[in-house]
């Protein structure tokens, strides 16, 4: 066992880091996203609350206020939920009206930071980590708009991304830097559990102290195996489902390439059978003077030409191990002579 085996952050994040003790394994995470000192003073109440692993099983909620008022929003995502980027912006929307009381002015309207946490990939991006803001640009001048507010009895400037919600996407899975800057720091030990004895990343070197396996009594820590378990038995479940839909996608796909080429093969063996019918019915009738010659060369020549396609057909479908029962349904030979091909 190693002694500085690191407590995954998900797991931290559920069950240690709600004590204000370790406000500080937050508030560095939070601090690097925002390039700005951060101090939370209270953690709100979330659906992560729920002692039940099965009610949350797939994320993690913490919702914070730090020391001006704002709300942090931090969930850490396991796997694949259908509709995710609407379920962020309804929990950012439900987080804003939970903090401004019936009858208060809009200007108690808090401004809310959607940290997302995602062990899955969502959408394409070479990047590992994505910044949302709103601002309002002009559409002829390309200014960014300002608005006059009043903040403590005096009148002030902002801009919109003051005010709406910013949202930081965190893709995980993405990271396969060698860890040189503080965010980076702390993707390696988001995605490897892993901290640098001697970092100076904000929160980092107190998590290094406070998160150790270790320091779990015994009771945490076969909760927190069984939830590894978990989490790579979901794991597989989801690799096997990946697989059953390639190897389902490839048999469609083997089964639709077999059939166009049978019917490109038999469109182009058809037409190369009247070509050649037409031909050598016209030179027979020719050369006999009689009608009767010209129809039998074209009939000659088609039967001829079909026959030659279908030959050729089978002859490619059985070198690329095309089972001799469907390459014989398709060319209407018989696996005999497939198979002496």
């Amino acid at each position: 066992m190693d002694d500085n085996r690191l407590i995954r952050f998900d797991w931290a994040a559920k069950r240690m880091l709600r004590d204000k003790a370790n406000f500080g394994v937050l508030e560095g995470l939070v601090t690097v996203l925002l390039n700005e000192p951060i101090h939370i003073v209270e953690l709100l109440e979330s659906e992560s609350n729920q002692d039940d692993p099965q009610d949350k099983f797939n994320r993690v909620d913490i919702k914070a206020k730090n020391s001006k008022g704002e709300i942090i929003i931090v969930e850490i995502q396991q796997t694949r939920e259908l509709y995710y980027l609407e379920r962020i912006l309804y929990g950012v929307a439900r987080t804003i009206t939970e903090h401004i009381e019936l009858g208060k002015e809009y200007d108690h309207v808090k401004k809310v930071y959607s940290i997302n946490i995602l062990y899955f990939d969502l959408g394409k991006g070479k990047d590992y980590l994505y910044h949302g803001t709103t601002t309002f640009r002009g559409v002829h001048t390309n200014d960014i708009l300002e608005i006059t507010t009043k903040d403590e009895n005096a009148l002030r400037m902002r801009t919109p991304e003051e005010i709406f919600p910013e949202y930081f996407l965190i893709r995980v899975n993405e990271f396969n830097a060698v860890a040189k800057t503080p965010l980076e720091e702390w993707l390696d030990y988001l995605k490897n559990a892993h901290i640098k004895e001697d970092t100076t990343a904000p929160g980092l070197q107190e998590a290094r102290k406070k998160l150790q396996y270790l320091k779990m009594d015994s009771e945490e820590r076969k909760a927190y195996q069984r939830q590894m378990e978990n989490y790579m038995y979901q794991d597989s479940v989801f690799a096997a489902a990946h697989l059953d839909g390639w190897t389902e996608g490839k048999a469609q796909g083997v089964a639709a390439g077999l059939e166009e080429g049978m019917a490109k093969g038999r469109a182009e063996g058809m037409a190369k059978g009247r070509a050649e019918g037409r031909a050598e019915g016209r030179a027979e009738g020719i050369a006999q003077g009689k009608a009767e010659g010209r129809a039998e060369g074209i009939a000659q020549g088609k039967a001829e030409g079909i026959a030659e396609a279908n030959l050729e057909t089978a002859r490619k479908l059985k070198a690329i191990g095309v089972d001799l029962e469907v390459i014989a349904k398709g060319t209407g030979l018989t696996v005999e002579e497939i198979s002496k091909l």
